[in-house]
């Protein structure tokens, strides 16, 4: 049985990841969902890093599963611990020593946002409703209103503290709508910073709330 350490994004919710821990519980398999301190404002990437790998704790066959900014704090994990497998859903994957404050603009980010919403057809301006809420069941993004929190901002300017990529097997997962990092952008990101071919699955950003079953579907087919 391999242990689902789940890593979240910007905010550092563990809740963000409930709709997948009990699918992946209904399935045989442990599932932990790190909460990390994404608003404490002496607290950053290393210490997101430190919280993730006191959660492995002394656990085998680990898949760590990151989303969104948590692609930052997942190498970082890897180069500590053992860990079977890598899976990153929407996440940004950082270059060695990057900071998420550079990534933006290093990957073009931004205009391959405006690019998918100009083609798209829904607005340009940045709202939680379009591009984060515009597939979620409305009951569960309900549910999350006491799980929000901010991202602190001393986290943007620390570096991927890693020489290189990791020697683990890693797979990158695209939602097909998702809007924050379009479908084709994250190809071209995985396309060129890690040489994988990034996968396609339903949803938007928060694909973890809006499609988990068909998300836990990718995450059991190819376990180590």
């Amino acid at each position: 049985m391999s242990v689902f350490v789940l890593v979240p994004g910007a905010g550092g919710a563990a809740w963000y990841w409930h709709r997948v821990v009990s699918e992946l519980q209904a399935r045989g398999q442990e599932a932990l969902a790190v909460d990390l301190p994404g608003a404490d404002e002496s607290s950053g990437l290393p210490e997101y890093t430190d919280a993730v790998v006191a959660a492995i704790g002394d656990h085998d066959d680990v898949v760590l599963v990151a989303q969104s900014m948590g692609g930052f704090t997942a190498p970082m994990v890897c180069a500590r611990v053992p860990v079977g497998l890598l899976v990153l859903v929407n996440a940004m994957v950082p270059l060695p020593g990057e900071t998420p404050g550079q990534w933006w603009g290093n990957t073009g980010s931004e205009p391959a946002r405006l690019a998918a919403a100009e083609a798209g057809g829904y607005g340009a301006e940045f709202d939680l409703d379009t591009y984060f809420l515009h597939d979620v069941p409305a009951a569960v993004a309900a549910g999350g209103a006491d799980h929000e929190r901010p991202e602190a901002d001393i986290a943007f300017g620390q570096p991927c503290d890693i020489e290189r990529w990791p020697d683990v097997p890693t797979r990158v997962l695209a939602g097909a709508e998702d809007r924050f990092f379009p479908a084709d952008f994250q190809r071209r990101v995985a396309h060129d910073r890690l040489g994988i071919e990034a996968e396609t699955i339903p949803g938007g950003h928060l694909a973890a709330l809006s499609h988990p079953t068909p998300l836990v579907d990718r995450l059991v087919e190819r376990l180590p």
